[in-house]
């Protein structure tokens, strides 16, 4: 299956279980493989028949900046929902990282895979 993705999305937004993280936005970086076929694109060289990169992209900035979120097990889960509301997308992968959640850490995060419901 063939795959659109985009790699460390950095956008900003609430999400946090602390005061402050409730008060201030915050990096949160975004990775996202999604399944699709991009047969008819690549055969039409037809960007209307496939998943832009960049829609997808501004979907999701759109989303996190308009959302509030305690925990990223939450925000992951809701932006799945969002991502697989395109029924050209039959899987997902999604990792979001909260990159100075701890300062001993590069980034700390979550990952999950999504698929659609039959």
């Amino acid at each position: 299956m063939d795959k659109i993705f985009i790699k460390n999305l950095e956008v900003y937004g609430i999400l946090g279980i602390h005061p402050h993280e409730q008060r201030t936005p915050q990096v949160i970086r975004v990775s996202v493989n999604a399944k699709i076929d991009i047969g008819f694109a690549a055969q039409d060289d037809n960007i209307e028949k496939t998943v832009n990169y960049s829609t997808m992209a501004q979907n999701i900035i759109r989303f996190i900046e308009g959302s509030s979120f305690l925990t990223i097990e939450a925000l992951i889960d809701a932006l799945a929902v969002k991502i697989l509301s395109d029924k050209r997308i039959q899987e997902v992968w999604l990792r979001i990282e909260k990159p100075n959640a701890v300062p001993q850490a590069e980034s700390v995060g979550v990952e999950i895979t999504r698929r659609q419901q039959a």
